[in-house]
């Protein structure tokens, strides 16, 4: 069965009930046990969208970064994060609404629509909107911003790698992979790894029992 590509079918019926600046945000990083969360905010222009538009996650690497300059070139981006700090304040959901928040607030011109991945609005919306669940697969603007947003998140951890070898960040993104984990272990935790996740927390826990 060929899974159908992401339409224009939302953006339509928000325009149809008279939106004019409709953008869709998406965001990456909420399962990782290091970096940041990311968000971005997409708007589409009018013979404008750049061809092959796809859920992030069906895409290669290499498509996904040529999609990226694609969509940085024909677009209205807005790329947002919420830091490992915000995250463990405020939990991991809350701070990925927070950097969809600013993804949108970033935007050149003000949406006054907002087609959001997931099945929650976020607190303090600029603006309407509504939750789409997979909207990555379902809708154009959420597509392009789910891409953007992966693309810039993992260069972040391609970046934090260079720095803080050993955890496999630019391979593994931050995940809690095999590799990361036995890096946790033997290696430490960083200023980058989010303390309010469990495998974090409990090693952070487990030094101070031993050392007291």
């Amino acid at each position: 069965m060929i899974k159908q590509a992401p339409n224009d079918q939302f953006e339509i019926a928000a325009r149809n009930r008279g939106a004019m600046c409709i953008a869709g945000v998406d965001e990456v990083g909420r399962g990782p046990l290091a970096g940041p969360v990311t968000a971005a905010a997409v708007r589409l222009l009018p013979g404008r969208v750049p061809p092959g538009l796809n859920d992030s996650k069906a895409l290669t690497a290499k498509r996904r970064e040529a999609l990226f300059g694609a969509i940085m070139e024909m677009c209205e981006v807005s790329i947002a994060h919420a830091s490992v700090e915000e995250i463990d304040v405020m939990n991991i959901l809350r701070a990925s609404h927070l950097a969809m928040v600013r993804a949108l607030q970033g935007l050149p011109n003000a949406p006054d629509y907002a087609l959001i991945d997931g099945n929650l609005l976020p607190r303090d919306m600029p603006c309407k909107a509504e939750a789409i669940i997979k909207g990555d697969a379902l809708s154009l603007s959420i597509a392009a911003a789910s891409i953007v947003a992966k693309v810039t998140r993992d260069r972040i951890m391609v970046g934090l790698a260079q720095q803080f070898p050993g955890y496999g960040w630019d391979r593994n993104a931050g995940y809690p992979t095999k590799e990361h984990q036995l890096a946790l272990l033997n290696l430490g935790v960083t200023a980058h790894h989010r303390r309010s996740f469990k495998p974090v927390h409990n090693i952070l826990y487990q030094d101070k029992s031993v050392s007291s």
